[in-house]
């Protein structure tokens, strides 16, 4: 086991621990309620792992978008996750979606998770939170796993809060079907 697999893995499990112990007050932290549905979603323009500048919700006007948030690079579930929407890039393409994944991590830490795990999508830098709050999904330093499906008009269209990880994907893809089928 990597020195970095283990401290991402020990900081993973007394984050869980002190999540639970105080579930109150976490929940006060976690940067407030949802976006509403069927609403303009929140605007966002953070810097991305390339390092070549930011990305925005407007860049992808006229794109489905999932924008996926999710605790740290290179952790168990958040590992699983990003390789479950990789492999299944071609099934987003097919469907004119676009995945983006935010996170508290630096651009530095998800440049190497990209590269480490041939990831090719965008992951966002959200350092402070100000996005992960704007979108009810933050911890109080750490962004929760929601995700979201946005349409190509900005409009939020499905939330998922209670994610399990290997099977995210195939439920997101399900959701745009049935979103798309209706929208057309």
């Amino acid at each position: 086991m990597s020195r970095r697999y283990f401290l991402n893995s020990l900081v993973t499990i007394c984050l869980s621990v002190i999540l639970w112990m105080n579930a109150g007050a976490t929940a006060q932290a976690m940067g407030g309620k949802l976006p509403l549905m069927n609403q303009p979603a929140p605007e966002f323009r953070l810097p991305t792992n390339t390092g070549t500048g930011q990305v925005a919700l407007t860049d992808y006007v006229g794109k489905w978008i999932v924008l996926y948030f999710y605790p740290k690079d290179f952790t168990s579930g958040c590992t699983l996750e990003a390789r479950r929407f990789q492999q299944d890039i071609n099934k987003y393409q097919q469907r004119q979606t676009e995945i983006v994944g935010v996170s508290a991590d630096s651009v530095d830490s998800h440049a190497e998770f990209c590269d480490s795990e041939g990831l090719k999508f965008p992951l966002l830098a959200d350092t402070d939170g100000k996005v992960s709050k704007a979108y009810g999904s933050w911890m109080g330093i750490y962004s929760m796993r929601h995700s979201f499906i946005i349409d190509p008009q900005g409009i939020l269209r499905a939330t998922f809060t209670d994610i399990n990880p290997t099977a995210h994907s195939q439920e997101v893809l399900a959701e745009l079907d049935r979103l798309q089928l209706v929208k057309t």
